[in-house]
């Protein structure tokens, strides 16, 4: 008689004893290219994007995703400890026109504007909100909100830094490769940074502080120390992507404090799931060039625009990432009885 051969359903992770958040039991090569394949692929599709769009209108799109996704990871990580920031754009254009500022005022170079913007701005805008670290809840996200009008305002009233023209003929980047790929390496360093950050022990003490402030009080940590290390950090990523887009247009204005750099990443934050940082790249790198593709539409561009992201909200609540990781963790395979 021929041999009875059955077979049942298995998940494939099931082989993969996870012990902790990084440490695994890998028994073949399949477990660990079934681990590997969704952190390697994107970053390599993302690497080799620049080569396949070979410049043109759809590179830009590119770089501008890029620029949006830190801000969306700059979100992502201040709501990481309880701050709900309606003021990316503060970030964004302090950091442009800081280094807009040094190149067109001081002649400096890129490789000292980039840093000094970077570091410089989120010193400043730590110091602007060290101050209402206190307030909770919408009253901080109203303060941060109304920062970049009022500094967008004052650069038209008292007419400093170019006023409502800007800052004009600045220094472009030695060719366009050099600003996709710093932005790109920027956006993935960022990624996996702030991934390996929130699972130490600093991020350990900023989750709680989001969870209950009260009790982390109560241990004797010192909550608005973190809160503020914490805006530094999501400043210094937020003034260098607006460096970066100052010196890619070679201009800086009071655009540079539009509601476009607040609203954009957070959608983008919220669409593709708050808390992962995966989940903001991914939904800001689809939002974007949406955005560009219905351009084409007009008036209906926003319209269409919002709909779309209301029923993927509506239907995925969780977010995408969230989605897709669960989904990925639940395939199956036969496996002989």
């Amino acid at each position: 008689m021929g041999e009875d051969i059955r077979y049942r359903r298995e998940r494939i992770d099931r082989g993969i004893k996870a012990r902790t958040d990084t440490i695994y039991f890998l028994s073949n090569f399949r477990d660990i290219l079934y681990l590997l394949l969704p952190r390697v692929l994107p970053v390599a599709l993302l690497l080799l994007l620049p080569f396949l769009l070979k410049g043109g209108y759809w590179e830009k799109v590119l770089f501008y995703s890029c620029i949006f996704a830190l801000l969306a990871l700059s979100w992502d990580f201040m709501a990481s400890v309880g701050l709900v920031s309606l003021g990316q754009a503060l970030f964004f254009g302090v950091g442009a026109y800081i280094s807009g500022g040094l190149n067109h005022y001081f002649k400096m170079p890129l490789s000292l504007t980039l840093p000094i913007a970077t570091l410089g701005g989120a010193f400043l805008c730590t110091i602007l909100l060290v101050s209402v670290l206190r307030l909770r809840g919408v009253y901080f996200s109203m303060v941060t909100l109304i920062l970049p009008l009022l500094f967008a305002h004052l650069i038209e009233t008292l007419n400093i830094l170019g006023g409502t023209h800007g800052l004009l003929s600045l220094r472009p980047f030695p060719s366009s490769w050099v600003a996709i790929y710093l932005a790109i390496f920027a956006v993935v360093f960022c990624l996996f940074g702030f991934r390996k950050l929130i699972n130490e022990d600093f991020g350990l003490v900023l989750r709680g502080i989001r969870d209950d402030d009260r009790v982390v009080m109560a241990g004797g940590i010192n909550i608005y120390w973190y809160k503020a290390q914490a805006i530094f950090i999501a400043g210094a990523v937020g003034c260098f992507a607006g460096a970066l887009m100052t010196h890619y247009y070679q201009f800086v204005g009071r655009s540079a404090f539009a509601l476009d750099y607040t609203i954009l990443p957070l959608a983008g934050a919220v669409l593709g799931g708050p808390g992962s940082f995966a989940g903001a790249t991914i939904g800001t790198f689809i939002l974007v060039p949406l955005s560009e593709v219905l351009r084409a539409l007009g008036g209906l561009r926003m319209a269409l625009y919002g709909i779309i992201l209301i029923a993927a909200l509506v239907s995925l609540p969780e977010g995408l990432f969230h989605y897709i990781t669960r989904k990925y963790h639940q395939f199956e395979r036969d496996v002989r009885i």
